[in-house]
């Protein structure tokens, strides 16, 4: 099979979705594998490297996605490159279908097999592709949480882990899943004051379990979500239905019981965001103020530690990528129901039920699709 890898064009995205090592195992499978010219640049990965291991370079995305069967990228697809998309072409990426319409009926037009790691299913019934940049996402949540409560980037002037005798930060976390998690852990390292709330008592009691004494658990209910948000100078909002659209727990007229400059991280703005007033922004214009409140809604977090979320990334998608290469889409998707649950849509049907059900589409089977 023919692989390609372009070079991401999103704004402000510096990973690349295939390291030397896959080209490498790829190849002497017996694949081809055909790498856009500094596609790893933003990763610190050379054309040199691609090249020592088996790839070829090709000097623009044309040449990628006109001969590549199975193209692997990091990010949806770009405007600029939604016609380059075919029948019979499989796309495998982060998608996030169901906070942007437009994206899914462009792609949808395309006819293009589009694979999305979002909502590829482990063994287990988890997300594997989503965990790696779920824990960078989680982490960064609250190093960057620290940079804009800082009073020159407009927040509160707050230390995290205040100093002896001053408090320390109070911080909320919307969802106890892996990006909160692992935004507690971090917040809980700064010495910082940390609550997390959630709708699973289950997933409640293994937090309160394995989180140091500065880390606590609420049940996530309207009361609750108010009374932290009067109390918050920084709150992360970490919910996620998968493949469907975040659930909206801060509403505009919350903004109004937080404390003038407190800070609201939306990790689940690339799934439309936790906040009502949240609006996507970029790595170059991170933030914007409503009601006081700084908003810092990048929903391509990752991509600015490029190269821990690279080699994160690929540690988990490259397996699926050898096989999709080596069995085929239509014999690997009917041999592993988990990795059938990416297919979001194909042959212009939508075989997805949570986006489907986001924008009233029509859904499919996948089992009635010819792959």
């Amino acid at each position: 099979m023919i692989v390609g890898v372009p070079r991401e064009i999103k704004r402000d995205e510096y990973r690349v979705a295939m390291i030397p090592a896959g080209v490498e195992e790829l190849t002497q499978a017996g694949h081809r594998v055909l790498v856009q010219h500094n596609a790893g640049a933003g990763s610190g990965i050379a054309d040199e490297q691609y090249l020592e291991n088996g790839a070829e370079i090709v000097a623009t995305a044309e040449e990628v996605f006109r001969e590549a069967e199975l193209v692997v990228k990091v990010k949806e697809p770009q405007p600029a490159e939604w016609p380059l998309l075919r029948a019979g072409q499989t796309l495998f990426t982060y998608y996030h279908f169901a906070a942007d319409e437009q994206l899914t009926r462009s792609v949808l037009e395309t006819g293009v097999t589009a694979m999305a790691y979002e909502t590829l299913r482990g063994p287990k019934g988890d997300l594997p592709c989503l965990t790696p940049m779920s824990e960078v996402a989680g982490r960064m949540s609250v190093q960057e949480g620290a940079r804009f409560l800082e009073r020159p980037q407009e927040g509160r002037g707050i230390l995290l882990g205040g100093v002896p005798g001053v408090q320390p930060a109070h911080i909320v976390i919307l969802g106890g899943g892996v990006v909160g998690k692992n935004a507690a852990q971090i917040a809980a390292g700064f010495q910082a004051d940390v609550v997390i709330l959630d709708i699973s008592v289950d997933r409640l009691r293994y937090l309160e379990d394995i989180m140091p004494p500065n880390v606590n658990t609420l049940f996530s209910d309207r009361h609750n979500v108010r009374e932290q948000l009067q109390r918050a100078d920084l709150v992360i909002g970490s919910v996620l239905i998968p493949g469907a659209r975040a659930p909206r727990l801060v509403s505009a007229a919350d903004l109004k019981l937080m404390k003038p400059g407190a800070v609201i991280i939306d990790v689940a703005i690339d799934q439309g965001g936790s906040t009502e007033t949240s609006r996507p922004t970029t790595h170059s214009e991170p933030t914007f103020i409503v009601d006081g409140i700084v908003h810092y809604c990048v929903t391509n977090m990752p991509g600015a530690v490029g190269r821990t979320s690279t080699y994160a990334l690929c540690n988990v998608t490259f397996p699926y990528v050898l096989r999709l290469a080596s069995e085929g889409i239509a014999a690997a998707t009917a041999r592993d129901a988990g990795l059938a649950a990416a297919v979001n849509m194909a042959r212009g049907k939508v075989t997805s039920r949570a986006v489907a059900s986001t924008f009233d589409m029509n859904w499919t089977d996948l089992g009635a699709v010819q792959l």
